[in-house]
């Protein structure tokens, strides 16, 4: 049974008309439904690790944990700090099925992606969703990161893998689990699809929040041990480490 949605029209109104903020209910500035001053005011990630985007207080440094243990993946790219009220609407789009604030959210990030392309960022030969595991793709009937990856094709014009990896173990929420934990429960989770093309292709991986990066380290450790040339990760937030404040 799948379990993700095929509703192929748009869940907003996404035409070239004017749009109402869908934070304040002002009117919008342009096409995408979010005014000028409540997208100023979002939480913007500001310096930060250059490979993992955990916030740092100086531009330019790399945090310890990847200078002592470098990730299988080359860069994160993300925009925001998980805070508010970027974190409520990642919240309201993930478990209570708010498909505009996830679009939003999309196609703002589309707009950075660009933004870092142009600048220095490599663009991906494909973007690849994070899977999500059967039991919980059953109970919210849609994987929010297979959404994120489909708009950002279609703005980005990256080609989307959906069926590269698989989930093969449900596993405990991440949320529920410390650092060490997670890392313990990710042990084998993740599959490559049979007859896989991985080998020499620059991957990005597309997720809503990274948080102790378990998940994306144990997909790219995947991947780039299949022969990956690259793996990235794109995701909407980036959350401080436990007791930090942004």
């Amino acid at each position: 049974m799948r379990c993700q949605p095929r509703y192929e029209g748009p869940v907003y109104i996404w035409l070239k008309n004017k749009q109402s903020c869908l934070l304040c209910s002002e009117p919008a500035d342009d096409t995408t439904p979010i005014c000028t001053a409540c997208e100023t005011e979002l939480p913007w990630l500001g310096d930060h690790c250059q490979t993992c985007a955990l916030p740092l207080p100086a531009s330019g440094l790399t945090c310890g944990q990847c200078l002592q243990q470098p990730p299988a993946f080359e860069r994160v790219a993300a925009p925001w700090s998980y805070s508010f009220p970027v974190d409520t609407l990642i919240t309201r789009f993930k478990h209570n099925a708010k498909w505009p604030f996830g679009r939003l959210l999309g196609e703002l990030l589309a707009q950075f992606l660009q933004h870092r392309f142009d600048e220095d960022l490599d663009r991906p030969d494909a973007l690849v969703p994070v899977p999500l595991a059967t039991k919980r793709l059953r109970q919210r009937g849609f994987n929010q990161a297979a959404m994120l990856a489909k708009w950002l094709s279609e703005s980005l014009e990256i080609p989307c893998d959906e069926t590269l990896l698989s989930r093969i173990q449900d596993t405990s929420a991440q949320q529920e689990l410390n650092a060490q934990a997670r890392r313990r429960n990710l042990r084998n989770a993740f599959a490559l699809a049979p007859g896989a093309c991985v080998t020499g292709r620059h991957l990005a991986l597309i997720d809503d929040v990274l948080t102790t990066g378990a998940t994306t380290q144990s997909l790219a450790r995947l991947l780039m041990d299949a022969g990956a040339a690259r793996v990235d990760v794109y995701c909407l937030a980036r959350t401080p480490k436990p007791g930090d404040t942004i």
